[in-house]
This record gives structure tokens, C-alpha cells and sequence, in this order.
């Protein structure tokens, strides 16, 4: 099986529940935090691939939601400097397998890690009408 990079929001349910179903699948899930990694644009680029910049967008960010970020509007270079000075942009887990990369969490290599197939089920936020928000790891003590 596969060992499994996995950049998360600490403390996300969404992201813990696809952490639980990769391990079930039998893979060894190396967590660690999106917010604090030390990103740099060809890194994160990688993740993304030819996919639309749109969809490297975080829908569940504030800034998004609120409408102050219109993915849509952004050209690539503009999204990666967006997301480096504000990682809850980008869209999680951002992942790594036996040398691919993925943003998202229905895409390759995710999908032939689970077995194949959609898991609509480990996807979205699991308390969308959460308020307050989720604490934001950065300041919870």
C-alpha cells in the first residue's frame, strides 16, 4: 500500500473522515497542515495540474463564499499569489501518492487509492451550517 502525504486544515471533520478512509483502504497517511506549509507557487502548482483555475479554489473559504474572491475572475499567476498569502484558499487535501499529486479529493490518485470510483460521501463540508465557524487553527489554543 501506498504512504500518503496529506495536506489538511487541522481540526477539519471532512478532512479527517478521508484520512480514516484511506488508512481503511490500507494506506500510511502522513498529515500535516496546509496552512503552515511553507508553499512556494511551483509547489503548489503541481497539485493542480492543466485542471481549471477555478477549481483551485477552496468553495468553503470565507473569502469565497462572501464573494470577495470570484475564482472565476482569476487568472493563474493571481490565484497563486491569492492562495500564498491566505492557504484557506486552496482547495483540500492537497495529496501526494507514489509520485502524483492531486487537489481535491475526487481525482487521481485519490480515486485508485480508494479503490476507484466517486465518494461523493468524503467530500464537502460535514458542518455546513456551523456557526460559529470551525476555529481557526492558527489562533485556537
Amino acid at each position: 500500500m501506498a504512504t500518503v502525504l496529506f495536506y489538511q486544515k487541522p481540526g477539519c471533520g471532512t478532512n479527517a473522515r478521508q484520512i480514516r478512509a484511506l488508512e481503511a483502504a490500507g494506506h500510511r497517511v502522513v498529515a500535516k497542515s496546509l496552512l503552515t506549509e511553507p508553499w512556494t507557487a511551483p509547489d503548489l502548482m503541481t497539485f493542480f495540474g492543466d485542471t481549471p483555475v477555478a477549481s483551485w479554489f477552496n468553495p468553503a473559504a470565507p473569502r469565497v463564499k462572501s464573494g470577495e474572491v470570484d475564482p472565476a475572475a482569476i487568472d493563474a499567476a493571481g490565484a497563486l499569489a491569492l492562495m500564498l498569502d491566505d492557504p484557506l484558499l486552496i482547495r483540500r487535501p492537497l495529496v501526494e501518492a507514489d509520485g502524483a499529486r492531486c487537489a481535491g479529493f475526487d481525482r487521481e490518485p485519490v480515486l485508485s487509492l480508494l479503490g476507484g470510483g466517486s465518494r461523493d460521501d468524503l467530500q464537502g463540508c460535514t458542518r455546513p451550517e456551523a456557526v460559529p465557524r470551525c476555529p481557526d487553527p492558527l489562533t485556537a489554543t
